[in-house]
């Protein structure tokens, strides 16, 4: 009687895997600066010149929506493509390009074509990272291996942001667009060191096969109707969205409120702000990681959530250069939980659908409605009404996403909790 067996992968497999791991953590601790580049630091550098912060909340709006719109449609062609590694190379060059515009000049139209190149390059590089890990490590490996990823994607973003800090003060802004190319070139060349063999692109997709299985695809993809029918998916989506809401205008609307009131350096102040939050999010996301094999997804978004309805009232409480620390680690524990539990988790609520970077786009979509008009609410609110309260009411929209998570918690759980066979397996 004939048995099936569980595929043993060579020797040269797990060397390929071995060596694309390394790539992939390289690769996301380089990109981190790249997508980010001028980001953290472009409200100051505009306040700089002239600009209000009403029109600098417009312009991000502006980026966020374009990459909001773009999302789905790139993780489907990430799905589809076998050519992850050259989005990520074409995508990137794009990204330091569009950032180089501002140098230029800052005139409104050329600001906002830069801010929705940038986007838009960011929506497909999001989704093509996650898929590349995916068919690297599978299913069973992705919670630990994205885990990896967001450490040290959040440590390149602490190093770059301290680096770009140091090179504003010492040698002023343009300096830290030139430190975004020198990452750039660094995150491609992490990109070429991925053996293209190694990624199983029916995987990434999540299309695994299964062990003793004819089927080397593992299967058909489903159609996009999987996604609305997922529930779970949809609530989670729903809960992203309320929380950027809040959350996407606190780092610069707090960097414009202290350096606006003469009590920090604009670029030093900046890449405080971003060192101390990328700090605790390299913490945050391992410990992400841990709960989620052992505990499930549920309880890591719970948290993730409660944080910012506290930010907010610090940052309304505290406008001062030491309140960065108190303000920015909260925001380090709610994104960084996000940064593991949502891709995690939206690959395992498709998992088998051959859907799977769709999902991400789609999340990734609804997430950016909130996160492209908190900053022109927040701005627009902060000149209207002050910063104070403007944080109170930011901070306030996460109360919704608790509400969410709480109220559904019946059908969340038995989803969030869907990880941990897996991971232990």
């Amino acid at each position: 009687m004939a048995t099936a067996t569980a595929r043993v992968p060579s020797t040269g497999q797990s060397d390929d895997r071995r060596r694309a791991t390394r790539a992939l953590q390289a690769l996301n601790f380089f990109m981190a600066d790249m997508q980010a580049g001028i980001g953290p630091f472009l409200g100051v550098f505009l306040q700089q010149r002239g600009w209000t912060a009403g029109p600098i909340g417009t312009v991000m709006t502006a980026g966020g929506v374009a990459g909001m719109v773009m999302t789905v449609p790139a993780g489907a062609f990430i799905d589809h493509t076998e050519k992850k590694r050259l989005v990520v190379i074409v995508t990137g060059i794009c990204t330091v390009l569009a950032s180089f515009l501002i140098l230029l000049s800052q005139a409104g139209w050329v600001v906002t074509v830069s801010q929705v190149a940038t986007a838009i390059a960011g929506a497909a590089i999001g989704p093509a990272v996650a898929g590349m890990t995916l068919g690297i490590v599978r299913q069973r490996g992705f919670n630990a291996q994205n885990g990896r990823n967001q450490a040290w994607n959040h440590a390149g973003n602490m190093i770059g942001a301290g680096l770009s800090g140091w090179l504003g003060w010492k040698f002023g802004m343009p300096a830290i667009f030139y430190l975004a190319a020198v990452f750039g070139v660094l995150a491609i060349t992490c990109v070429l060191l991925i053996p293209e063999r190694a990624i199983d692109h029916a995987a990434a997709r999540g299309l695994e096969a299964k062990e003793g299985s004819e089927d080397q695809g593992g299967g058909q993809a489903e159609g996009f109707a999987a996604l609305l029918q997922t529930k779970p998916l949809l609530i989670l989506a729903a809960a992203l969205a309320c929380f950027h809401l809040g959350n996407g205008a606190m780092l610069p609307l707090y960097g414009l409120a202290v350096v606006g009131a003469g009590k920090g350096d604009a670029a030093l102040f900046t890449a405080t702000t971003v060192v101390v939050a990328q700090a605790v999010m390299i913490l945050a996301s391992l410990l992400a990681m841990r709960m989620a094999a052992g505990r499930g997804y549920w309880l890591v978004l719970l948290i993730s959530f409660a944080s910012l309805p506290l930010r907010g009232l610090l940052a309304g409480s505290f406008i001062e250069h030491w309140g960065v620390w108190p303000v920015q680690a909260l925001d380090g524990v709610g994104a960084g939980l996000q940064s593991v539990a949502v891709p995690g988790l939206v690959a395992c609520m498709l998992n088998g659908t051959g859907r799977v970077n769709v999902g991400q786009g789609a999340v990734m979509t609804v997430q950016g409605v909130g996160a492209s008009l908190s900053p022109a609410i927040g701005g627009w609110l902060a000149q209207a009404i002050g910063y104070r309260l403007a944080f109170y009411i930011l901070g306030s929209f996460a109360l919704v996403s608790l509400a969410l998570w709480i109220g559904f918690a019946a059908i969340l759980r038995p989803a969030c909790d869907g990880a941990r066979p897996a991971e232990t397996a």
